[in-house]
């Protein structure tokens, strides 16, 4: 499935390190890039091994005129995107799209909570100042490992104040999942980005709340599961052979590699266009997508191939196609 992101080349112009194991990476592209809203990304082409992948960051709200700017956090259990981006220096030239928003802010709601957790704060970062900028209601969690590996803590307590609470696991805060939704006023909307579990506890609390589901907007990043990424082997129904998913791999692109077309789109486990139906399997699905239900996860028929894996072993698979 194709979007409206336009591909353009760019230079690195400028990389800072601004927390522990974050960097942010400044672009300047061909033709001034234009405006755009909270909550946007581009995708960046990036060179894994013998070959390339498509890689997708948030757009943070700092960068000069006509730039883009991303957070990238380097990932010990990298597929590879996150090295790659680390190794990017000034004058290196790059293919990156033009921002797209998928997880815009409504702007219809009398107040707003903002949660972040880790490097899921760059697109938190943007709607905080949008929202300040606005004169709205606004309230923002921020949790992380340590203070010193959440980026933006001294811009957002500028910005915030006390509308602005941190939460670093290393001294033993957490959020309050049910106290702050509590907080906030019954048309009140939700924003969160960060690792799947925190996402989870959130839906969680936001269901037992009794609040209507489209008040809750959320993107993941599809690189945390419950397992370490090993490789696996699928046969897929139609095809001759087998296909092995390297552990810096996905299971999309695996596929693609060997010639087997698949609809996909949002390639962080969000759309479920690239859902595939698992026939048998002999190791454990770790499911890193957030549009499965719950139900359909634990029943372990289906897999959102762009971010989902088979943790070791082997699988069936049915994408769907013929030959």
């Amino acid at each position: 499935m194709k979007n409206d992101a336009v591909w353009l080349d760019a230079d690195i112009v400028r990389v800072d390190d601004i927390a522990e194991g974050v960097r942010r990476i400044e672009f300047a592209a061909a033709v001034p890039l234009p405006a755009f809203d909270p909550g946007s990304h581009i995708a960046i082409r990036t060179s894994i091994g013998s070959g390339h992948a498509i890689r997708t960051y948030s757009c943070l709200p700092d960068a000069a005129p006509g730039h883009v700017a991303v957070g990238v956090k380097l990932h010990p259990n990298s597929r590879g995107g996150s090295r790659f981006m680390f190794g990017l220096k000034p004058g290196d030239k790059v293919r990156i799209t033009t921002p797209e928003n998928r997880f815009d802010l409504s702007w219809r709601a009398p107040d707003y909570l903002l949660l972040a957790g880790g490097i899921g704060v760059t697109p938190i970062y943007g709607m905080a100042q949008a929202l300040m900028a606005q004169g709205a209601s606004v309230r923002m969690e921020y949790g992380g490992q340590s203070l010193t590996a959440m980026p933006f803590i001294d811009p957002l307590r500028t910005l915030l104040g006390d509308r602005l609470a941190v939460h670093p696991q290393d001294q033993g805060a957490m959020i309050d999942l049910d106290k702050v939704i509590a907080d906030l006023s019954v048309d009140g909307e939700l924003y969160i980005c960060g690792p799947l579990p925190m996402l989870e506890a959130a839906k969680r609390a936001w269901a037992k709340s009794g609040r209507s589901t489209s008040r809750f907007r959320y993107e993941v990043f599809g690189d945390t599961g419950r397992f370490t990424e090993t490789p696996f082997t699928v046969r897929v129904v139609g095809y001759d052979g087998e296909v092995t998913v390297p552990s810096d791999q996905s299971l999309l692109d695996a596929l693609a590699d060997a010639g087997i077309p698949m609809i996909h789109d949002c390639r962080r486990g969000e759309c479920g266009l690239c859902a595939v139906d698992v026939l048998n399997h002999s190791g454990e699905i770790d499911h890193r997508d957030v549009f499965l239900a719950e139900s359909e996860k634990r029943e372990g028929s289906k897999l959102c191939a762009c971010v989902s894996r088979i943790a070791g072993g082997a699988a069936v698979i049915d994408t769907g196609y013929r030959p």
